[in-house]
């Protein structure tokens, strides 16, 4: 009998042993140690507009915290994401938003998608980065706002002056040389949009979106696009999101990074838990990380505006006044107006858009 024992106990507890083992690994879930490696872990699908080089270092650090998540990113332009979240609003698939636009996430708010959690430490947080509508239900990781990437040596060659304001970029030079994102499917393209109309007025927004029109080579599907062409010399302009252009010179792409003096729209990212979901307690748990001081460190890496005060270093390329040109923006009426805009400006510029 004690053979046996011993030869059992070698492929898993006997019963009385099952027993305790049991009760140890509850204990140990009890005090928050993590599972062993190799213990099975939950899967939570996250939707995300974040840039793809962003994905993995989030994916690693939002497991280490919290060990018994694996994350499945579902990785998308901001338009499109917004839309699959509305048409799946009877039965959602994903657990998490994160690296979401905030204007996506007040329509999500007003269409009851987001689970009303507040996470714990959220406090420190910059005000401008909480929800301020209760039920408390999303919370902002950090800011980025629109560029133009201008590309110095094919404006040399073509005799191009830098732009300084938005309107420098519906001169005769720049005809056919201008890039710029898609709004209807990219955040960044409609930041600039709504960024206009705000600060033009309607009319003359629209009167200046007609003008620009015409010097536009195409519409990109995504708010990095437009500076990756400039940056390769297919274009002389490109506009785009700060971040993008920072990194893009710096890895010695020929370009200015220029903030139109005029102001320029900027547009809040965040995060938030799905409602209705099967792992809610899970998915919390990773908010909690989402506001935390260590997960801003890492949005700082790719961010120059983060939530948590004192963690932002944009570094030398980033342009020093950019914060201090963001227009006085309403992310509200960005959200509420969104679907009338997009089928506006679809109407008078959708000929150009460039599919992936």
């Amino acid at each position: 009998m004690r053979r046996a024992a011993s030869v059992s106990g070698r492929g898993g507890c006997l019963a009385t042993v099952r027993r305790l083992c049991a009760r140890s690994v509850l204990a140990l879930a009890l005090l928050g140690v993590a599972p062993a490696a190799g213990a099975e872990r939950t899967r939570l699908v996250a939707y995300t507009a974040l840039e793809p080089e962003q994905l993995d270092p989030m994916r690693r650090a939002i497991e280490a915290a919290v060990p018994e998540v694996e994350i499945a990113w579902r990785r998308d332009s901001t338009g499109i994401i917004t839309d699959r979240m509305l048409a799946e609003r009877d039965a959602p698939q994903a657990d998490l938003l994160l690296g979401i636009a905030a204007t996506s996430l007040l329509q999500f708010e007003a269409a009851n998608l987001l689970d009303p959690y507040r996470p714990a430490g959220v406090e420190a947080l910059r005000p401008f980065f909480r929800d301020p509508t209760p039920p408390y239900s999303w919370t902002g990781m950090d800011a980025y706002l629109g560029v133009i990437c201008f590309n110095v040596e094919v404006a040399g060659r073509h005799r191009i002056t830098r732009p300084s304001f938005w309107r420098d970029l519906t001169g005769p030079a720049l005809k056919g040389r201008i890039v710029m994102p898609n709004p209807a499917a990219s955040g960044t393209g409609y930041l600039l949009v709504a960024g206009w109309l705000q600060t033009f007025g309607e009319d003359a927004g629209w009167a200046y979106m007609d003008a620009l029109h015409e010097n536009v080579a195409a519409y990109l599907p995504s708010g990095s696009a437009p500076c990756q062409e400039t940056a390769a010399g297919r274009a002389a302009a490109g506009l785009s999101l700060d971040m993008r252009a920072a990194a893009e010179k710096a890895v010695g792409a020929p370009i200015d990074i220029v903030v139109p003096v005029d102001g320029t729209g900027w547009e809040a990212e965040g995060f938030a838990v799905v409602a209705g979901r099967p792992h809610l307690a899970l998915a919390r748990r990773v908010a909690d990380w989402a506001a935390s001081r260590e997960a801003n460190a890492l949005y700082a890496r790719s961010f120059a505006i983060v939530a948590y005060p004192g963690v932002s270093s944009p570094g030398p390329l980033y342009p020093p006044h950019a914060e201090a040109r963001m227009i006085r923006n309403d992310l509200e009426w960005m959200a509420r107006n969104r679907p009338r805009i997009l089928a506006e400006w679809n109407r008078r510029y959708g000929a150009k858009v460039r599919e992936r």
